[in-house]
């Protein structure tokens, strides 16, 4: 590759995708003395939407569903001029990116995750070179997140049921890679494992596809 790679972590609250994005970070600065930008979505990078990715996000409604759409779209715009201007010089790893914006609007609105797609990668620009999707039942994810301290939760999102649906959409989505093509390759990570497997399994998948850069040194 001419460029470093744009990595995506997705998973359920709780499936531990911070975890592997601080792991995936460390191993690029402690083996190849680089440091990779990480970025969390939404990322209000486009101050004009900010209210809207707010109201849509904690107070959804049919009413505001459009306006939130357009919003993420905007933001994501903004973004992805962000990754691609780092992109040369650093990795860029991204917990939640699309994959989980087509869950929000298929469970909380009904709208189908092709039609949410082609809206939100409409002159995007960026495509991952990998999506990471940590996969766990709901309840072990439910239970893990319980366990944080500081992190908002939402009454109407935060329970079993919508989970359960949220990780219905992630599987089927990811089943169809080729009509999601924004995705990019997509790898799924039994993240009931511990830590230390997932992370290898990641790195392992980085590796596969060639998205790692030369040792310090030279070549392997």
């Amino acid at each position: 590759m001419d460029r470093h790679p744009f990595i995506v972590v997705e998973g359920l609250d709780g499936t531990g995708k911070t975890t592997l994005r601080k792991g995936l970070f460390r191993l690029f600065e402690g083996l190849f003395r680089i440091t990779p930008l990480a970025a969390l979505t939404t990322n209000f990078l486009h101050a004009a939407v900010a209210g809207d990715l707010v109201d849509g996000k904690y107070r959804p409604t049919e009413e505001n569903q459009h306006r939130y759409l357009a919003a993420l779209a905007a933001d994501k715009q903004a973004t992805a001029r962000l990754i691609a201007a780092s992109l040369p010089v650093r990795p860029v790893i991204v917990d939640r990116w699309l994959l989980s914006e087509l869950a929000f609007f298929s469970v909380k609105h009904g709208r189908s995750p092709k039609e949410t797609h082609a809206v939100l990668t409409e002159g995007l620009g960026v495509v991952p070179d990998l999506t990471l999707v940590l996969d766990i039942t709901p309840e072990a994810a439910m239970e893990r997140a319980a366990a944080r301290s500081g992190d908002a939760t939402r009454p109407d999102w935060d329970v079993l049921d919508i989970q359960a649906r949220v990780r219905k959409v992630y599987q089927t989505v990811t089943e169809e890679p080729g009509v999601f093509p924004a995705l990019g390759r997509v790898v799924r990570i039994d993240a009931a494992q511990d830590r230390a497997t997932v992370l290898h399994t990641a790195w392992q998948a980085l590796d596969q596809y060639g998205l790692l850069p030369e040792p310090l040194g030279g070549s392997a």
